[in-house]
């Protein structure tokens, strides 16, 4: 009996939840290699142009606005995602307190099989393509050494110290992260200096700021989505090549020496090398099993 579509649209979520709560990692690796990301800068859109119709006070146009959206299929990805967030949050964190370098080796091979299922998706492999991919992965490379940590220290306060309009800008930037391959949101405010600021907003139910970082992000997410999904219908393979050069990029974070996820800081493998060896090309060869798997059920289905 096949899994009812709600259900497996609710597990794919779920990938994508885990993956956010990694630094190095975002859902829309996991959009990506699940074959969905399109379809979900699609469904995103959409529910940005709902928004822009509400804006402009054309409340006859948002009711067929809203039907072009694909409710079951958005909110059942939404809930698996939220789930994952409550219920693996606390696990993934110990474990990456508890045995950092192993678990960087594990997601650095996740994210290995993640480029190499990324790379068919690109049509047309030239030149242009191979070298906007070796740029995209060359500028994030260097972006994230700007910072040797990728969380923030344990004593520091938080609490809020910035005006609504800079918690507004933080989240109109770190939800770009929710649909672009390559780092996390967390690890985005961490670079902004905004991670304690939003912790400290939340633990003093400072709703003003709280407010401003949710317009924000709704404001984010409606351009970024609106500028992605025309830049996908009209340049595919540059743009696929440019996350998958996020993806590399985003490797300097995963690197399992010295300190793992903790650090982007880079050394020569030490100590424990086998373990986190073996765990990455676990990893690569998970990834690229499960798209394989993927194809051909689909491929039977079509």
């Amino acid at each position: 009996m096949p899994i009812p579509t709600p259900l497996a649209q609710a597990g794919r979520g779920f990938a994508m939840g885990a993956a956010d709560i990694v630094p190095g990692v975002s859902g829309g690796t996991v959009a990506l290699v699940l074959g969905i990301y399109e379809r979900l800068i699609r469904n995103v859109h959409a529910g940005a142009h709902v928004l822009k119709e509400v804006l402009r006070g054309r409340f006859s146009e948002v009711v067929p606005s809203l039907r072009k959206v694909e409710w079951v299929w958005l909110l059942s990805l939404l809930a698996g995602i939220l789930v994952a967030i409550a219920a693996l949050s606390s696990i993934i964190e110990t474990l990456l307190h508890e045995q950092p370098v192993r678990m960087a080796g594990l997601f650095f091979g996740l994210v290995v099989g993640s480029i190499t299922v990324a790379w068919r998706l690109v049509r047309q492999k030239s030149p242009r393509e191979f070298s906007v991919m070796l740029v995209v992965g060359l500028v994030l490379f260097l972006v994230l050494g700007l910072r040797n940590n990728t969380e923030v220290a344990d004593d520091a306060a938080e609490v809020v110290t910035r005006s609504p309009w800079i918690f507004l800008g933080a989240g109109a930037i770190a939800i770009c992260a929710m649909i672009l391959p390559g780092i996390s949101g967390s690890f985005i405010l961490v670079m902004l200096g905004m991670y304690t600021e939003v912790l400290g907003a939340v633990n003093d139910r400072d709703f003003t700021s709280l407010a401003a970082f949710g317009i924000g992000c709704v404001i984010g997410l409606a351009l970024f989505s609106t500028g992605l999904n025309w830049a996908l219908e009209h340049h595919h393979d540059l743009v696929m090549s440019a996350m998958i050069g996020l993806m590399l990029g985003s490797l300097r974070v995963l690197w399992a020496w010295p300190g793992g996820t903790a650090t982007t800081e880079l050394g020569s493998p030490s100590g424990d090398v086998l373990v986190p060896i073996l765990l990455a090309v676990a990893g690569a060869v998970l990834v690229i099993g499960v798209e394989l798997v993927a194809t051909r059920l689909n491929t039977e289905h079509a």
